[in-house]
């Protein structure tokens, strides 16, 4: 039986996925197989892959979106443990070696999760996330409030995904969020590999970078979450500061692509979800755009915030 299944779903990608296949190619474990999911790309994406020959195994679909293109990969896949790697990133040498490693030897464990790199277009690295700095344990609560969740950095236990329906289709910005939420309920537990296995290209075509609508599916997605009625109490507990942090990071990310007022918008949702102390909200509030900027290697000016005619807005509405 293959080891490790590594999935990668492409649309018009041809200008980086030879760099994602090499990054594979070089990896220090060497029991994969690589699948290629071709999702209807009108480039020379498919030409690219072709050159590897029996290296890949090449699928191609119509354009269904990137959930439909993961789900297709799943259901050939042959590995024991699966990786997800989107087109324009690239696996660090010993991503797959460190990973299959930490679930060998805690059978126990559905999925493992690490760090990345954010590079930029020319493969130039500006920012290493380290999650487990600020979240030690992946606990199930961890997982729930936090969601720290970057498929290129996860490895999975195959057995757990095809326990769950796959992909959800209907998104375009969050399916990964939301499959590792569902797997969470499902009992599915985590930990950390405490490395950097990958590099998260940030360029222009990024999807990433549509944050209205990525924020958008967020917010639905959490509130489908918490809505289900066979939650366990302690999972239902979590509501209010999984809301509360779900709303602070979205507007982190539409601070960041220039949408002040939806950004005063959901902090300003996010306020009904926090203990009510005024003055501590807003310090947190700028705290975590502070190190969410940090971590990204983003700068972040506090006084361009905060003489901003939203915020003003936003504190006009909150403290009075």
């Amino acid at each position: 039986m293959i080891k490790v299944s590594v999935i990668i779903p492409a649309y018009n990608g041809d200008r980086f996925i030879g760099e994602a296949i090499d990054g594979i190619l070089a990896q220090t474990y060497t029991d994969y197989e690589i699948i290629v999911v071709d999702d209807g790309s009108t480039d020379n994406t498919r030409q690219v892959v072709k050159q590897y020959g029996d290296q890949i195994k090449y699928l191609s679909q119509t354009n269904q979106g990137v959930a439909a293109s993961r789900n297709l990969g799943l259901k050939v896949s042959q590995g024991e443990y699966v990786a997800f790697l989107d087109q324009d990133d690239v696996f660090l040498p010993r991503k797959l070696a460190s990973q299959v490693a930490l679930l060998e030897q805690n059978p126990s464990l559905g999925m493992v999760n690490s760090g990345w790199q954010i590079v930029n277009e020319q493969g130039e690295v500006e920012a290493a996330v380290q999650p487990w700095q600020h979240i030690p344990n992946l606990s199930l609560a961890d997982l729930i409030v936090w969601k720290p969740v970057f498929l290129g950095a996860m490895l999975f236990r195959a057995a757990w995904l095809k326990r769950s329906p796959g992909f959800d289709t209907s998104l375009e910005q969050t399916p990964d969020v939301d499959l590792v939420l569902r797997l969470v309920a499902m009992g599915c537990t985590a930990a950390w590999v405490e490395q950097t296995t990958v590099k998260y290209r940030q360029h222009e075509a990024n999807a990433s970078n549509n944050t209205l609508l990525q924020t958008q599916e967020l917010d639905q997605i959490v509130t489908r979450f918490f809505a289900q009625s066979n939650l366990p109490p302690k999972v239902k507990a979590l509501e209010a500061k999984s809301r509360c942090q779900t709303l602070i990071w979205s507007a982190w990310r539409l601070y960041q692509t220039g949408h002040l007022t939806k950004m005063n918008y959901y902090l300003y949702q996010s306020w009904f979800h926090s203990p009510k102390y005024p003055t501590k909200i807003i310090f947190n509030w700028i705290k975590s755009f502070k190190n969410y900027s940090a971590e990204y290697g983003k700068e972040f000016d506090v006084l361009s915030l905060t003489s901003s005619l939203e915020w003003q807005n936003l504190m006009q509405k909150c403290i009075f």
